[in-house]
Parts: structure tokens; sequence; C-alpha cells
């Protein structure tokens, strides 16, 4: 008998009609299908947006609480949910957002999944979660057994910071350590997947699996493999121009890739993974300061590869990394290096002003070909904010790229996926990926006010949002701050902002640039002229939107919205600090952020 808290009255009828008469084995091939339906469904559904109306914790149940800015840890998160869910064991997904912090006092099994952003920072939506766990009012534990990932990366000095500190909270409040943190550099896989390992067999012995076997269905019909950051997509490059003029500072270029062929989907605020290809000349380099033979072939867990493509393909050579760093200076025998690491500000230094072939030259070390494979970091894919809608350029996507180049003791230096793209010719391949953005989306009621923040290449994603705004002929309003240095050379994308305006799909256009007058303006500064009108959009349902550097203009933006909270809205700290909280746990502030 069907329960009719599933069905209502008039399917439950169509049901009985269908089964009446079938025979058994009839009945157990429908089973089956049905099954695979419900299967289907089931994937195809975000495990964030279940997790989002999810119930309490139960008894011997396991909660995995995530917080991602680029999708990462979202996705490392959402395996090891599927994977667990798989056998049988009671499980939720939790976004950190959207975690009820009263419940954390009856967890028993709590698996956590972070990224670390900047300096040492949580990620956008783990701020509250992060604020409550440290903080006084985070109860006592002793019930809890627990193990914590982190995301992070090594070419900043507070590696995976946010994440040390929650497995030390943790710890602190009474809970059960079930093994140590987990630090995962830009190679996730290399840490994420032996911590899921653990992970799932420390919940199997802890929970109960399920008395009765999942059903497995086998697809009449199986789709092809999916374009992932594992299995990229090669796309051809259509349009490679520079949009800042002769004069600028800056080697800002548009980029169109053709989609044709790679059945990929993406919406406005998504991300574009590329995985680039060292500089020739920069892995000539590398290889000719140490004096290594770039023919040598190299073996690695089962893989053989010449040194040259090890370098090309597959290792950091732009992006310095504390361990390497460590592993240099022992190496060359260098306290003068050793000294350097160890102090946070020079450290910090080393990291943002160095690469790899800087010091191989400045401290001289005796590594052979695969010690120094095996001792640099895995080439990372780099991802880009989308600069267009598919409403409105079909089978293609648009990057704005800031091509990374500069002189460093008379010699070249670049960015590696800036210089990669920007050497692309037309009808060049480019290995290319979609990452999913959900937090950083245009309001699904289309009448609703967006303002948008977004200096520089920052601008990317608020291009698409006015494309897509523009297709949906939404009826709220469009206000773009915009920043750079001069006017006259770096005012990207002029022509389509004052059509937008003239067409009605941008309605306010402030803009900041900077070397322009004796006093720098920024973004920030054009926020506090227009104050008050800034304030009445968001009272009135805006949605706040910024883009661009996180350790600089985004605090700036941030600590602005806190000013103008207080002196607009009469409020004093704590509160401006919760009215902000409040927009972005309602997503109507949202930063996409690097």
């Amino acid at each position: 008998m069907l329960s009719p808290s599933y069905l209502s009255e008039s399917k439950h009828s169509l049901i009985t009609d269908l089964v009446d008469g079938l025979d058994p084995n009839a009945l157990s091939w429908l089973s089956g299908y049905f099954a695979g339906l419900g299967q289907s469904k089931q994937a195809a559904r975000s495990p964030a947006i279940v997790a989002a109306v999810s119930n309490a914790p139960a008894a011997r149940q396991l909660t995995i609480v995530y917080g991602s800015q680029t999708g990462n840890a979202k996705r490392i998160a959402e395996s090891l949910f599927e994977r667990t869910e798989a056998l049988g064991l009671a499980v939720r997904l939790v976004r950190a957002d959207r975690y009820v912090t009263r419940e954390l006092k009856d967890e028993q099994l709590l698996y956590i999944v972070m990224s670390t952003q900047g300096e040492g920072e949580p990620p956008d939506d783990s701020r509250s979660f992060v604020e409550f766990l440290l903080g006084r009012r985070a109860p006592k534990l002793p019930q809890l057994k627990y193990a914590v990932l982190g995301l992070g990366d090594s070419s900043y000095p507070l590696f995976c910071g946010v994440t040390q500190n929650i497995d030390a909270r943790l710890a602190e409040l009474g809970a059960e350590r079930l093994h140590e943190v987990g630090t995962a550099d830009l190679d996730i896989e290399t840490v994420a997947l032996p911590w899921q390992e653990k992970a799932i067999a420390q919940a199997q012995k802890i929970l109960k699996q399920n008395e009765t076997p999942v059903a497995s269905v086998t697809p009449l019909h199986p789709k092809p493999a999916k374009v992932s950051r594992d299995q990229p997509f090669m796309a051809e490059l259509v349009l490679n121009q520079t949009i800042t003029a002769r004069g600028s500072d800056k080697d800002i270029r548009h980029i169109e890739i053709s989609l044709e062929g790679s059945h990929l989907d993406y919406q406005a605020g998504d991300a574009l993974g590329v995985w680039p290809t060292q500089a020739p000349a920069l892995v000539e380099a590398v290889i000719n300061s140490l004096n290594l033979d770039a023919g040598e072939a190299i073996e690695i867990n089962g893989i053989s590869r010449t040194l040259k493509e090890w370098l090309s393909h597959h290792r950091e050579l732009t992006v310095l990394t504390k361990p390497f760093l460590l592993a240099h200076a022992q190496l060359a025998d260098s306290a003068e290096l050793k000294k350097q690491i160890n102090t946070i500000e020079s450290l910090k230094q080393l990291l943002d002003t160095r690469q790899l072939v800087d010091i191989l030259k400045q401290y001289p070390a005796p590594w052979n070909a695969t010690a120094l494979v095996n001792a640099l970091r895995p080439l990372a894919p780099r991802l880009y904010s989308i600069a267009s809608s598919p409403s409105a350029v079909d089978a293609e996507v648009h990057l704005t790229l800031a091509h990374v180049e500069y002189e460093h003791e008379a010699e070249s230096r670049w960015g590696c996926a800036s210089h990669f793209l920007s050497g692309l010719k037309e009808g060049d391949k480019l290995p290319i990926f979609i990452e999913e953005n959900a937090r950083f989306r245009l309001p699904a009621d289309s009448s609703r006010d967006v303002i948008m923040i977004g200096p520089g290449t920052g601008v990317a994603p608020f291009r698409a949002f006015v494309q897509e705004r523009s297709a949906q002929a939404a009826d709220g309003r469009n206000w773009l701050f915009f920043g750079n240095p001069h006017f006259t050379s770096d005012f990207l994308y002029q022509t389509e902002w004052q059509r937008a305006l003239k067409d009605g799909d941008l309605h306010r256009l402030d803009l900041a640039f900077s070397r322009d007058q004796a006093d720098k303006v920024y973004v920030q500064d054009k926020l506090l002229e227009s104050a008050a009108d800034v304030y009445n959009w968001i009272e009135a349902g805006a949605h706040v939107y910024v883009c661009g550097d996180a350790n600089r203009m985004a605090k700036d933006v941030q600590q602005t919205l806190l000013q103008i909270a207080q002196t607009e809205g009469s409020l004093d700290l704590e509160q401006a600090k919760q009215w902000l909280d409040n927009l972005a746990a309602q997503g109507r502030y949202a930063r996409d952020v690097y």
C-alpha cells in the first residue's frame, strides 16, 4: 500500500491501475525502473540545497559542514556526502551559513571541509559559523567526534589558517579528534582523497549501516563523461584583444572562447577553469640554472615523463610555497633564507615578489631532477570570473584578463596562466571547464535592484550580469561602480557601458579613476559620495555584489558599507556588522574575491 503522504489521491489511483494484474517479474522490473528514476532525480539535485532544509542532528548521524569561496571545498564535501550516503550511512550536508549553531551541542559526528581565504580568513559563507565556534558562546562538546579538512594555498604565509584554528578549538571544547587535520594545497586531491578514505572508514565504524541494502540500477543509456576539472574540454580560442590603450601600465585582454561541441552550460556569475602551460623560456631557465637534462625521464607514482614535460605541464614555477622554500633552504644550507622564512613579514615578501628561478639563482642548491619535481607543487588550474552571459553570446564564454608581465633584475617574469592565455592566437586550443559559483548569482526576482562594485578586471562578472538582465528584460535597476588608474587608457568596456546606459540596461554608473587627479579616488570613495542612495537601494531590497582583490579593495569596500550603515541607518558598529551579516545570509551581499 503506497503511503498517501508521498502521492496525491489521483496519482495513487494511476499507480494502482498500472500495477493491477502485473506478474511478479514485471513488478520487479517496474520497481527497478522507478528506483532508477529516483536515483537520477536525486543526483540532479544539489546536496547543498537538500541540506538547507535537512533535519537537526539525529543519533548515529554524520553531519558534514562546508565553507567554500570558489567551489573547491563544496565539490570535496559533496563527494564525501555522496560516497558516505552510497554506503547506507545516515548523513547530511550543510553549507556553513545554513548551519543552525544551536545544533552543535547535539552533534555526535561532525566533519568540516573549509577553504582559507587570503591571509588566513574564512570564506564568505563561513564567517558567522567560524565566529560562533571560536567565540564565547560555543558549547562544550564532550560527546562529539570530529575531523577537519582544510583547503588553502601554501603561497600564503597562513596556510589553511582557518581550519587549523577550527581543529584546535573543537579539541579545546572537549571534542575527540578522529584524525589529524588535513591541509590540502592547490593540488587538492593529493591530500583530500586520503583524508576522505580515513573519514569514511571512521564513519563506518561509528555509524550503523542501514539493514536494507541500497538497490543499484544500471542505466540503459549511460551518459558520456562530463567535462570537469579532471576531464577538461579542448576549446578553441576565438578572440584575444587588448582593451587597454597605449600608454596604460596594464595589459588587459578580452578573451573569447568557443564552447561548440562541449555540452558545457554556465550561468552569469560562474567561473571558467583553465589548465595553463608554463612559458618555454621559464622552463628552460629553471633547468639551466640547475644544470639538469631536460630530456631526463622521471617516474612519479607510476607515471614517467621527461623533466621538461613535468615542468611545462605539471608543476608550479611562478608561485613559491613555504614547503618548497623550507626544503630549498635546507638543501642550500642558507642561514639567510632560513631566517627570512621564519619571519612572517619577510616570508610574505618572498612569496609576493619572487619566483622559483629567482630563488634557485640567489641561493644555489644541488637539486637533482627527481627531487626537484617531487618538491614542487603540482600545477593547478586557474579560475577566471566569466565576463559573458550565455543568453547574449550563445556557445561562447568570455574572460577579462590582466596579463601579468614584469622585469626582475633585467629578466622577464610572467604570471603562468595570464601569459599562457595572452599568447594564444585565433584557432589555438586550450583545456577548460566550468566552475559553478552558486553564491554569486543574480536575484531570482528580476524586479530587485542590483549594485555592482568591480574595479579593474573585477568588472568581468558584471558585464555578464548586465547582459543577462537585459536578456531577462529585468524590471530592477542596475548600478555599477567601476575604477581603474586612468580614464583615457583604462576604461574597460567603455562603449558597452555607454550603450547600456543609453538603452536603459544600466541605470547608474559611478567611475573612480584613481590617478587622474592629485588625490587618489577609489570605488569605496564613490560609494561614500552616494551613501544615502546606496543605503536606500539596499533597504528597498537591492542585492550588492563585489568582485576583485580580496586583501585590499574588498576589505575597504566592506568597511565602507559598514560606515554607510552607521551614518545613514543610525546603527552602531555591532548593529552595522549584523546588518551586513544578515544581507549575506539572505544572499543579498555576495563577493567574488581573489
